[in-house]
């Protein structure tokens, strides 16, 4: 969740990284939290876990160290493995953060954080297990609306969630009266219409004006335009008359063209902006000894050291592909019209393989299948004085589902 990462990135943004050069250990609380914060930089996940660990265990009454170390953990869990190391890898991630509710039960991080942890792991469970996940989900961002009710992200997840909840209910009725995904609404019994409204109806409104609010709040929201057609189409499935079930529909094809629109507004105000000329870059720092400069590659180590791992722009990686597979679009986000570009930070291994694969941002509706996708890409070996280095780079995906 955007909230969650966006509560740390002042403290911990990813740069050029070497684990050449060994510190000595810390011996106090300060200098484990430290050792810990540079770790994450270096996405070395684990090994900065150990560290927060170890601050923890020396001042475990301070909030900040149980939320560092939750992140941490929820920054190794990957959302839909079922393996018993990455379920155990979020029951830490979900311990870690309600400590910090223990110490600040309005801490927003904390909350932000659960809800996002909660959502990713109902996406992997069956039946009644997923709607207990999700709803815990709910109690989350509820308590995080009752202390921001003007921040647009937290309305948006309150409208998400909600649609989470109802969209498979609708999708078995449908199916029980034999309505393909195409054939037009409303539901055509009125025993079935019933039962849905009674369950789910006015949580059906409730999602609509958390999503409107969110509009509301920041005209160019375009992923709750999305969203808001969806649920405002899928509650036209529960209407009597087949006028007003072609209302639901005209407004939903709407709020499409909406978010359509907003993209191609973002889209020309950034083509504006990067027509104009760049700054030049800063000139590259002499080496010492009156060397040669050097530029691209920080290295801390010892003179000629190979970096174990380098950061390499997306662009320049990208020549170095060798697999790719092509994401497939859901169904669902190209009925609505959803398109965008998902973007992730990855580390490429020695040989070439994804070791980590981070989500830094996309719509809800084409993570999973860019994931997908982006988990049997392959590189070529990244070689550094002949010798074979990580490499963290950022993967964009695009998505173009609406077309």
């Amino acid at each position: 969740m955007r909230i969650a990462i966006a509560s740390l990135s002042s403290i911990i943004s990813i740069s050029v990284v070497s684990l050449c050069a060994q510190p000595s250990q810390p011996t106090d609380f300060d200098g484990w939290m430290n050792r810990g914060v540079e770790l994450f930089k270096a996405a070395k996940y684990l090994d900065a876990a150990d560290a927060f660990q170890r601050a923890e265990s020396l001042n475990p009454a301070d909030a900040s160290i149980h939320l560092f170390l939750g992140t941490a953990y929820m920054q190794m869990y990957i959302p839909g493995a079922q393996s018993a190391g990455n379920l155990s890898i979020a029951i830490r991630a979900d311990v870690e953060f309600k400590r910090v509710l223990e110490i600040n039960p309005n801490d927003g991080p904390a909350l932000a954080s659960l809800t996002s942890l909660s959502y990713n792991q109902a996406g992997a469970l069956p039946g009644d297990e997923k709607i207990r996940k999700l709803e815990e989900a709910q109690e989350w961002n509820s308590r995080l609306l009752a202390n921001n009710p003007d921040n647009k992200e937290v309305q948006y997840w309150a409208g998400v969630l909600i649609w989470a909840k109802y969209y498979p209910a609708l999708m078995t009725a449908r199916a029980s009266a034999q309505l393909k995904a195409a054939d037009p609404g409303p539901l055509p019994t009125a025993a079935a219409k019933l039962e849905l409204l009674s369950k789910y109806g006015q949580m059906v409104d409730d999602g609509i004006a958390h999503l409107r609010r969110a509009i509301e709040i920041d005209p160019q929201y375009e992923d709750a335009m999305s969203y808001l057609n969806l649920l405002i189409r899928e509650r036209a499935d529960l209407r009597d008359t087949a006028q007003q079930y072609k209302q639901d529909v005209q407004e939903a094809d709407s709020w499409v063209q909406h978010a359509l629109d907003t993209k191609k507004q973002k889209a020309q105000s950034a083509q504006n902006v990067q027509s104009a000329p760049p700054p030049p870059p800063p000139p590259p720092e002499p080496q010492a000894g009156g060397g040669e400069p050097t530029a691209g590659i920080a290295n801390n180590g010892p003179p000629n050291a190979v970096p174990q791992r380098i950061r390499v722009s997306g662009n320049i990686q990208q020549a170095n592909l060798i697999r790719k597979v092509d994401p497939v679009c859901p169904p669902l986000a190209a009925q609505a019209a959803i398109q965008g570009v998902v973007h992730f930070t990855v580390i490429i291994a020695k040989d070439g393989t994804l070791q980590n694969i981070q989500v830094i941002s996309g719509h809800p509706l084409l993570v999973p299948a860019a994931l997908d996708a982006v988990k049997q890409w392959m590189y070529r070996p990244t070689l550094l004085n002949n010798l074979p280095v990580e490499v963290i780079t950022q993967i964009d995906v695009n998505m173009p589902c609406g077309n």
